[in-house]
């Protein structure tokens, strides 16, 4: 398992903050429902939801304890009253029939296996709940991928790469369509979205790779994760250099998927 750095995500992560917010936009919340965001890492978007449903509930769940222990610490007191951060594993969910809405914002591509996920958001979802689900889709990064996964053959590094990195799953929506159905969920819509990754520049492209691409990073010595990752920059700026305002791009892909959970009661 990564050991992820919240704070420095935290400051490396407002792309996906943005397209969170657009991901929020879609749940049109009435204010009362009980919400469980799959993922929360560090609680900022978590803490959004939850402002939006002040008569409701959000429990953020992740797998990291560096990101709950710092999302509790950081949204807590009177004004998240109602928000709650448990460490869970989006595989061996626990709950049942407690939540309105089950979302989930850049976390998903992390799993390999969907199906236990989906089958827990079944169980954890009320009669007539809904999904949303936004996650890194079929093409994603593809570039920058296959810099980082040249890099290995290069002697200096090829020490720490025994053996292929493959820690993401990028589905397209032709595999979804079955899991949801198989997990007792009804599709609504699959989407694969076309999204544009900017950095400011070299120096946040790295900082973006160095908080984001830990599968990579955390198998390099720390006193050399610097130089790593300096090595992945120029590696992509020489096949796509800054734009005219200095501005470095990445073509994301995002898997969207809206299911819901129909009205009859779990065995």
């Amino acid at each position: 398992m990564v050991r992820w750095d919240a704070e420095d995500y935290g400051r490396s992560s407002s792309a996906q903050q943005v397209w969170a917010r657009e991901l929020i936009a879609k749940l049109r919340l009435q204010g009362s429902e009980s919400v469980l965001d799959i993922g929360c890492g560090d609680g900022k978007v978590t803490a959004e939801i939850a402002a939006l449903v002040p008569n409701g509930r959000v429990v953020g769940i992740d797998n990291s304890p560096e990101m709950v222990g710092f999302a509790a610490r950081g949204f807590s007191g009177e004004s998240t009253r109602n928000l709650l951060f448990l460490l869970r594993d989006a595989s061996d969910l626990d709950f049942r029939e407690e939540f309105d809405v089950v979302f989930s914002n850049a976390t998903l591509h992390w799993v390999i296996d969907h199906r236990p996920v989906l089958h827990g958001i079944c169980r954890a979802l009320r009669p007539g709940g809904r999904v949303l689900l936004q996650m890194g889709g079929r093409g994603n990064a593809a570039e920058i991928l296959a810099v980082m996964d040249s890099l290995p053959a290069d002697p200096k590094w090829q020490r720490y790469f025994p053996e292929p990195v493959n820690p993401y799953a990028f589905y397209g929506p032709e595999e979804y369509a079955g899991w949801l159905i198989e997990a007792g969920l009804t599709p609504v819509r699959l989407e694969l979205l076309a999204k544009d990754m900017a950095q400011p520049g070299k120096v946040g492209l790295a900082s973006w790779v160095r908080t984001t691409w830990l599968p990579y990073t955390q198998r390099v010595p720390e006193e050399l994760r610097d130089e790593f990752v300096s090595h992945v920059v120029e590696r992509y700026v020489q096949s796509h250099p800054p734009d005219g305002d200095g501005l470095m791009h990445v073509q994301m892909f995002r898997l969207e998927v809206e299911a819901r959970k129909d009205t009859r009661r779990l065995d």
